[in-house]
């Protein structure tokens, strides 16, 4: 326990905090400025709409029955767990360390909501000509940005590593 109060984790946590708060933030006023299914367009490709997803990514096992509710909290506590494990690992670097933070803000900020809620709040819509990219929130897109700069630091580590 003691390791999380070091000055680079408390930093990085630090991070995952502001995350949670921006995610909740623009969740609670979202919710407060529409009803559900409630849609403000803002451009011709993106609209502002309240929508409730009991599921995960793109609302996948939305209509499960309600089971799928604790599994998604049972499985944010442990990637929680796995990335607090990772993240006093790398603390000391700080794009691997991060985008773990944003990974780790982003997945609590989704397991508060399926506590609080029994479902994740998602407002941010884009959309084009019939085209159109499920709704999704603060804590998705934290989690997104996070993966991709994992996946980034990966690659550049293994190119810088097999240089001579």
């Amino acid at each position: 326990m003691l390791d999380l109060l070091t000055p680079a984790m408390r930093k990085w946590l630090g991070v995952a905090l502001a995350v949670i708060v921006a995610d909740h933030l623009t969740k609670f006023w979202i919710s407060s400025a529409l009803d559900y299914q409630d849609s403000i367009p803002v451009l011709p490709f993106f609209s502002l709409v309240l929508v409730h997803n009991t599921g995960a990514a793109f609302s996948f096992l939305a209509d499960a029955g309600g089971w799928q509710r604790w599994f998604f909290v049972a499985v944010g506590v442990v990637a929680t767990v796995v990335i607090v494990r990772l993240l006093k690992r790398h603390a000391h670097e700080p794009r691997m360390a991060f985008a773990l933070a944003l990974v780790l803000g982003g997945a609590l900020g989704n397991v508060i909501d399926r506590v609080v809620l029994g479902h994740v709040v998602d407002f941010l819509y884009f959309h084009y000509q019939g085209f159109a990219w499920p709704a999704f929130n603060v804590a998705d897109s934290a989690i997104t940005v996070g993966a991709a700069l994992l996946i980034w630091d990966s690659l550049r580590g293994k190119h810088a590593a097999s240089k001579p």
